[in-house]
């Protein structure tokens, strides 16, 4: 007989969606104590990834790859325009359009931070083999990819969000 007040019932798994969400904390957490060294934030290192990833991109395709909103890109890359770890050029072919590219500051922070952020990923995954890791890195692609195909559904036919529940 349980004690009055408890629960007999075994406590439920935690959410796919929670587990990710911790992981996401975790590893966002020891980035941030990573980044700060350099006065940056962790969206501000991520901008700094994709533009060396994506050189020349448009301030609307940092913020897409850098998940963060096109209104927020402005704030977050004014410091690093004015740290010159970016610059912000004409596009080549439509001088309409300016792009943002890494400068040579900017590959020089990204390099000093390489080594802690490679230890970071390493640790994240530990546990696994290395098989076990490439494992994750495809489920966690077709996961990402069911999202945007999803959204992107969704977005075409918006009644495809209702006629799915």
């Amino acid at each position: 007989m349980a004690a009055a007040g408890r629960s007999t019932a075994e406590p439920k798994s935690p959410t796919l969606m929670y587990l990710v969400k911790q992981v996401e904390m975790a590893v966002r957490a020891r980035l941030d104590g990573i980044v700060q060294q350099d006065g940056l934030t962790v969206n501000q290192y991520t901008a700094l990834t994709v533009l060396h990833s994506h050189p020349a991109m448009t301030s609307a395709q940092l913020a897409r790859h850098s998940f963060v909103a096109a209104q927020s890109m402005a704030d977050l890359g004014a410091p690093l325009l004015g740290r010159g770890l970016i610059e912000r050029r004409q596009h080549p072919t439509d001088r309409r359009r300016l792009t943002l590219s890494l400068t040579a500051a900017g590959r020089r922070v990204l390099r000093q931070r390489e080594a802690a952020v490679a230890r970071l990923e390493r640790d994240m995954v530990a546990d696994l083999d290395v098989e076990q890791v490439e494992i994750l890195k495809a489920m966690l692609l077709a996961c990402r990819s069911a999202l945007e195909d999803r959204h992107e559904s969704v977005k075409a036919d918006p009644s495809a969000e209702l006629s799915s529940r």
